[in-house]
């Protein structure tokens, strides 16, 4: 039934992307830092050295980014507002100094240098050119990349009226995008400080002091204002960190829509995900309006402590990242189904790590009821139950790919069929696995593991993405109508 598929996703050590560098702040016996001592370098160069070494750099490196020249110019932004500690004066800086200044001031990150997996697919926006029966697809995947960071990447591609799948050839290129904050509701975000245990007297007084709606600039002003309390630092410092870990996590990203959307990568830059953005779960929302609206849910880690988080986009271009918020949302593995029931949100969730729930709210960004749906019961999903991406509606019903952890930690995916009015009761339940790991998925960073994070389904067939090993992703595709006589048998 489950037919494997040529198309294969493999990490790529080649796709890199720039990162301002910033050097580690140390000071030395004269008292100077690393960072003056490194501008000072710099500006000592003659105007010679100088000119063949930025020469030197652009042919190196034009090639693997895009406009290499306004890399070094953001990059140079980063540090500009530091010259005066070097006694530079940026306004004396010639174009050339401060592309320079900014080539010292950039690296290169691998953002797949270790795997390419755990992927989600959804019809793409633009649907246009293509031929009767073909649907344009854009498929996301969790790129692995130095010290095990994880960012979000895309791809995209066709299935035709066969169910093949062809996928487009990526950019050249990998970009980031442009980071702005987000306002935040006071009283959301003291709730969600409380889901997380981290409200005392003075995240109290620090919350008094800000307005209905507030901005980073706010929260700075009236973190500051604690010293008017007679707070000291050395007091206030960690519960303020906690505030501005939380309210940092709230922003968008967006990129030129001119660019591939292959191009575009979703890279952490708020402190609660600094060790990674995990697993993202993509859905196309239909709401009860006909909007159209892509949620994802993402895992954000900061190396300590995971957070649950929203992506929004209508076009893949503008994304919107905010926290979700109530007691069931915690935990990994929250997917969102395509619309609404009842005037409901809807999504699976695992708060308990354990068992499969189903979750209902009046608002996409807070969860405060589940209902348990499904508990381990077969060998090979004893140890633990999750979801593998959003619901596929059917006429037979709600059609859940799961995962199932079974001996030796070994991964296999399952199946679920709910009803389509009431979608916390089920009425199918796979007796075997739909998909185990094959003899050349086993090996990897993590061995005996298939993993996915949605599937769609075209020409009577569910498509499969999945993740094989925590090194690469592979695509199933399987006869729709069989697999649902096999649940509803």
């Amino acid at each position: 039934m489950t037919r494997r598929e040529t198309v294969r996703f493999v990490p790529d050590a080649r796709r890199v992307i720039t990162k301002p560098f910033v050097p580690r702040e140390e000071e030395f016996a004269d008292g100077s830092t690393r960072l003056q001592v490194m501008l000072g370098r710099i500006m000592a160069m003659s105007d010679q050295v100088a000119t063949a070494t930025l020469h030197g750099t652009r042919e190196l490196f034009a090639g693997r980014h895009r406009d290499l020249d306004a890399v070094f110019e953001r990059n140079f932004g980063h540090m500009e507002g530091r010259l005066g500690e070097a006694g530079i004066d940026p306004d004396e800086l010639s174009t050339e100094r401060r592309h320079l200044i900014g080539a010292y001031f950039t690296h290169e990150f691998s953002i797949q240098a270790a795997a390419l997996g755990n992927p989600s697919i959804v019809p793409a926006p633009d649907q246009s050119g293509l031929a009767a029966g073909e649907v344009r697809f854009v498929m996301s995947l969790r790129a692995i990349g130095e010290g095990h960071l994880s960012s979000i990447e895309f791809r995209t591609g066709v299935i035709g009226v066969d169910a093949a799948v062809h996928v487009d050839t990526p950019s050249d290129f990998a970009t980031t995008g442009q980071v702005t904050s987000d306002e935040h509701h006071k009283d959301l975000f003291a709730t969600k400080l409380a889901e997380l245990g981290m409200i005392n007297e003075i995240e109290a007084r620090v919350l008094s002091r800000l307005p209905d709606r507030f901005t980073m600039a706010d929260l700075d002003v009236a973190i500051a204002a604690l010293e008017d309390d007679g707070v000291e630092q050395s007091i206030s410092i960690e519960t303020t960190h906690v505030m501005y870990w939380l309210a940092s996590s709230n922003y968008r990203t967006s990129f030129p829509s001119s660019i591939e959307i292959s191009e575009r990568v979703l890279f952490p830059s708020r402190p609660a995900e600094s060790r990674g953005m995990e697993d993202a779960r993509f859905v196309r929302f239909v709401d009860d309006d006909g909007t159209v609206t892509y949620f994802a849910t993402y895992t954000a880690f900061d190396g300590h402590q995971i957070l649950p988080q929203l992506i929004e986009t209508a076009d893949l271009v503008e994304f919107r990242m905010s926290t979700l918020r109530g007691s069931a949302a915690r935990n990994k593995g929250i997917a969102i189904f395509p619309r609404r029931i009842d005037g409901r949100y809807v999504a699976l969730g695992r708060h308990d790590n354990v068992n499969n729930f189903i979750m209902m709210s009046d608002d996409v960004r807070v969860w405060p009821e589940a209902t348990i749906i499904q508990e381990p019961e077969r060998p090979w999903e004893l140890m633990q139950l999750g979801n593998c991406g959003s619901p596929l509606e059917t006429d037979a019903g709600w059609l859940v790919i799961t995962h199932g952890v079974g001996a030796m930690r070994r991964y296999t995916l399952g199946a679920l069929l709910l009803d389509l009015d009431d979608p916390t009761r089920v009425i199918g339940h796979l007796a075997e696995p739909l998909l185990s790991p094959a003899a050349d998925e086993r090996e990897g960073y993590v061995p005996n593991v298939v993993y996915s994070c949605g599937s769609m389904i075209h020409a009577g067939h569910l498509v499969l993405p999945y993740g094989y090993a925590d090194v690469g992703t592979k695509l199933a595709t399987i006869p729709l109508d069989e697999l649902l006589d096999r649940l509803s048998g």
